[in-house]
This record gives C-alpha cells, structure tokens and sequence, in this order.
C-alpha cells in the first residue's frame, strides 16, 4: 500500500503554510531525513525532511500552492515495492492523515521498514547526539519518539518532571492531553470550517485581508487620481508580520521604559577576547552579553518572563528563560529562540546565537527554532539610531528594545569623561506590571551590563 505523507501539525496555532520549493522529482528514491520540500509559515521558511526512506510516487503540492495541515503533501511507494518484496498486508484502518504528523506511517512497525515517528525536530536532536532512532522506544502517544526519550537514549537526563515542552507538544499534536503551545481556538475553528481533515490539494486561493481589530479603517482613496501608482503583493510572512503586530498594538496595553548603560567596560572585555573566542569558532558579540543579562534579570522579575490569560484573570508565569532576537532578513523580521539561556554561559550563547542567526538567514530555520520564546530583545544597534519603541511579541509580556551605543561626555566623581553608552528602551504590558516594576528590571538589566566580569562568571 502506498504510504502517504501530509503536513504535520506545526505548533503554536499554525494551521497552513505555502509551499515555496519542492526538491524532489516524482520517480525519485530519497533518504529519510533528507530534505525534500520547503515552506514558509506564519513564522518563517523552513525545510521539511522526508519522514522516511522510499521513491516518490506521487507529488500533490506545487510551489505557490497553501496547503493546510493535514492535507497530502506527497505519496511514497510501498516499502516492498521498493524493496523488491512481495507486498504485506495493509496496515489497520483509520490510521490515515487526521491533521497530526503522518499517523499511516506512525502505525507500521520500524523493523518493517517503516519510519520511526518522531518529529523533525525530535529527528535533528537524535544526528546530533549519535542515535539511531530504530533502536528507541517511543514513550509518546502511539509510540512517537520525543525528545525525552533521545536524550535518554544518549544517556542524557531528562529536566523537570521527565518530558521536555516539546515532548509534550509532540504528545499533544498526536492526540494526547492538550497542551499550551497546542492549536489555538481560532485554528480549530478553521480546521473544522476546513471539514475536520485532509482534502485534495486546493488552486492557491486569494489572499485573506489584514487582521482588523476594532474599528473598521474608512476606504483608501484612489491614488491614482494624483500620479501613477503600482501595487505590490504582499509576502506570506509580510502579511503575518502584519497581523500579528496589529494584534499585539490593538490588544496589549503598551508603555515604554527608557535607561541607558555604561558599557565601556564591557566593550573592552569584549574587545580583549575577540581572538581568543574566533579561535573556538566563536564570534563574540554585545547581543550575547545582551542575553545573559536579560535572562538572569528575569529570574528576579518573572512577571516580565510571562503571559497574561485574560479571559482566566491569571498571569502565567514561565519557569523556563527562551529568548527570541529579532534578526532582519530580506524577507522581513524572524526571531528565532535560544533555549535555557539563563542556564549557559556567554560563550554557549554566543555559539549558539551565530549558529541560529545564520540558520534563519539562509531560510534553513527549523520550526522548534522560531517558537516557545518567553521574551524578545530587538537590537538595531548595527543600523543606527538613537532609540526605538518595539512593538511586543504577542503573547509574550515585554520587550527589549537596543540601539546604537556612542561615546558621550558623562561626569563620573565631579569629572568629565568619555564614556560609551549604550540606550535601551523597556516595553511591557501595563496590564501586568506597573511603571515602577519595569523601572527596576530595567535597572537590573543595566547593572549587569555595567559589569561584565559578574556577567561572565553568572553573578
């Protein structure tokens, strides 16, 4: 029987995506893992890895094409057709696509030439540690392989009450008990409006119009009247850019905190240790520093590292520190997180955040890349500027906002000195701390930066 892959559940309320290159030719015989189609989300471009080893049989997308989650993206043959092999019994019925990542191929034993159900991202951590899925046990939902299950395959330890976020999102999109980054209200609905499952492959249908909250914008007037004007599509990741800043603007009370940090110190010790740290493969970078000190000033302000409920009047406050930067490309703004920051060292960060931001720039960003955040820097500092006031990154609390860093007279112990100061700008959600709370965070991001021998050691 041929064996049918559709588009996986993508996480965070991601119900489409638009198909931007397929790799592959029909007749072709691919590896699993190997790349094999590229798309744009609401988030970013990324590869998808073929879930399995086979020949393509049949190719239902083009590029162009949005496809929603759960529709066939690409039929393989079957494993003993391809193997040469009598063909087997088909496997059990109501195993087809259901929305969630290929369940058809989840149902077939490994040792049957059947690939192992685990996410992509559960799949990139396993070549990174050295092992071989097939010899994993799955503790997921209907045996899916999670993240937690790699690392104790590695002879890794598993944190916290022994299933990563990620795994409990995998458990989630495979059927299990919901989680918090499950599909949203609004993406339900429209899968159900959508009939609940897979269809066949759909012509590109017309662009949606802009998220509009409130009050509805009078008509534009005919421009054209006054001088010859052209229309520009806007790009998939264009108009959620879009959408979700017009949410955050329209939704989340705003306020804006501005200080200023004494980094000359900081710019030294940078400055001294940029050859050491290229010799690790590192590029040493104020960001990293930037990280670190947000991260750790979190810890005592963790309302700022929160979501508001505002339908439960609760505040959710995250005990784990994933920060996103926000990185410019061609195609508009992606920030990517780095995980557990406030656990690594500079250095850590440092590699990590060179490593990412290339990954984002050269639209090989996974999805488990760009989701999971609990709080955003956006530093535009390498473009100039004496400020700015970001908009936050809904759902999250606050935002830090960075420019560039000059060389001021500043008066230190009834003296005039040069002294390189850095701006930086605080936005929150009023509905969830005061102009005094932001004050002192702000302060505690600053005192950090002042001392960047503390900050290296994780004081």
């Amino acid at each position: 029987m041929a064996r049918r892959f559709v588009l996986p559940d993508l996480g965070e309320g991601l119900t489409e995506a638009e198909i931007v290159t397929v790799l592959v030719a029909e007749g072709d015989l691919i590896r699993e893992d190997a790349p094999f189609l590229e798309v744009e989300t609401d988030k970013a471009q990324v590869e998808i890895p073929s879930p399995m080893a086979g020949r393509i049989e049949k190719i239902h997308v083009r590029p162009g094409q949005t496809v929603r989650v759960g529709e066939v993206l690409v039929t393989f043959a079957d494993a003993d057709e391809v193997a040469g092999r009598p063909a087997q019994a088909p496997p059990a019925p109501g195993l087809g696509p259901t929305g969630a990542a290929t369940r058809e191929a989840a149902a077939a034993p490994a040792h049957d030439g059947a690939p192992v159900p685990a996410t992509p991202a559960t799949r990139r951590l396993a070549r990174e540690l050295g092992v071989d899925l097939r010899g994993v046990r799955g503790t997921g939902a209907a045996g899916r392989v999670t993240e937690v299950d790699v690392r104790a395959a590695a002879g890794g330890e598993a944190s916290g009450d022994g299933e990563s976020p990620s795994g409990a999102r995998e458990r989630a999109a495979a059927g299990g008990e919901a989680s918090g980054d499950g599909e949203s209200p609004s993406g339900a609905r429209e899968r159900a409006a959508a009939g609940g499952g897979p269809s066949p492959a759909p012509a590109r249908p017309a662009a949606k119009p802009l998220a509009t909250v409130g009050l509805e914008p009078p008509p534009l007037p005919a421009f054209e009247r006054w001088g010859p004007v052209e229309r520009a599509p806007l790009s998939h990741l264009r108009r959620t850019i879009a959408d979700r800043m017009t949410l955050s603007a329209t939704q989340v009370p705003h306020v804006t905190h501005f200080d200023r940090a004494d980094i000359t110190e900081l710019d030294a010790l940078i400055r001294r240790n940029l050859e050491a740290a290229r010799e690790q493969g590192v590029t040493l970078t104020l960001t990293s520093f930037l990280i670190e000190a947000t991260a750790l000033a979190l810890r005592a302000h963790p309302q700022f590292n929160a979501s508001l409920d505002a339908a439960a009047g609760e505040l959710i406050l995250k005990r784990y520190h994933h920060l996103g930067v926000a990185v410019a490309t061609e195609r508009g703004l992606i920030v990517p997180v780095l995980r557990d920051v406030d656990r690594k060292p500079v250095m850590e960060i440092a590699r990590e955040l060179g490593a990412l931001a290339q990954r984002v720039r050269d639209g090989k960003a996974t999805i488990e890349d760009l989701r999971g955040g609990t709080f955003t820097i956006s530093n535009i500092g390498a473009l100039g500027g004496t400020g700015a006031i970001p908009i936050i990154n809904y759902p999250e609390a606050a935002i830090l906002g960075v420019a560039r860093a000059r060389e001021e007279a500043v008066v230190r112990e009834g003296q005039i000195v040069p002294r390189l100061m850095l701006p930086l700008s605080l936005t929150f959600d009023h509905r969830v701390a005061d102009g005094a709370d932001g004050a002192r965070f702000a302060s505690e991001i600053v005192r950090r930066l002042e001392h960047p021998d503390q900050l290296l050691l994780g004081l």
